[in-house]
């Protein structure tokens, strides 16, 4: 993908996932989700934590060693979708700022291209809206354009994802499987 391809597709979905959050009732915060250590809450905590990585790595170049932990333990207080809402303005802000893609940023992985780093921020975007749309009865339909983008953004390393243990085992998708159903077989999701 493009610069502007990568910036509009991160846009979408983060706006995408945040569609999810404005939709999450009261009572559905300590609901489980697909991803079986996390609740609903600790799920957007997650993405709006990654969010809030965002300005510190893309724009001012910090390192993982300089934001600490600044980040870790509950970032969504008493008003979560209003907490993530800002954490998602900030993350496009900084991605899309003139030249911030053609940085490097420096992650716990190593050091990467800031465009990688927004590819892979959408993806997870992308895969995490189906996993709140589950756990909280939203539609789980996706656009398709996204479900496409985030696969040919997983693909390549998604084997070693399966090895770390943060995902379960691909699962094998039906022969007929649309992107969306391939991108969540590939991640252990059973759709």
């Amino acid at each position: 993908m493009n610069h502007d391809e990568i910036l509009r597709t991160h846009g979408e979905a983060l706006e995408l996932f945040g569609t999810r959050v404005h939709a999450v009732r009261d009572d559905q915060w300590g609901d489980p989700t697909p991803c079986t250590e996390w609740s609903v809450r600790d799920l957007v905590n997650h993405l709006t934590a990654e969010q809030l990585w965002v300005p510190r790595l893309v724009r001012d170049g910090a390192t993982i060693a300089q934001v600490g932990t600044d980040f870790d333990g509950d970032q969504l207080g008493v008003d979560p979708a209003s907490v993530w809402d800002r954490a998602a303005v900030a993350a496009v802000a900084a991605f899309s700022a003139p030249g911030a893609l053609n940085r490097t940023v420096h992650l716990s992985y190593g050091t990467s291209p800031a465009d990688a780093y927004c590819a892979q921020m959408m993806a997870d975007a992308v895969v995490h809206a189906w996993d709140l749309s589950r756990a909280i009865g939203a539609d789980e339909r996706l656009p398709d354009h996204l479900a496409t983008a985030a696969l040919r953004e997983v693909e390549p390393y998604a084997p070693g994802l399966g090895a770390s243990g943060l995902f379960a085992p691909a699962i094998e998708p039906p022969a007929d499987a649309d992107d969306l159903t391939r991108l969540l077989c590939l991640l252990g999701r059973r759709p």
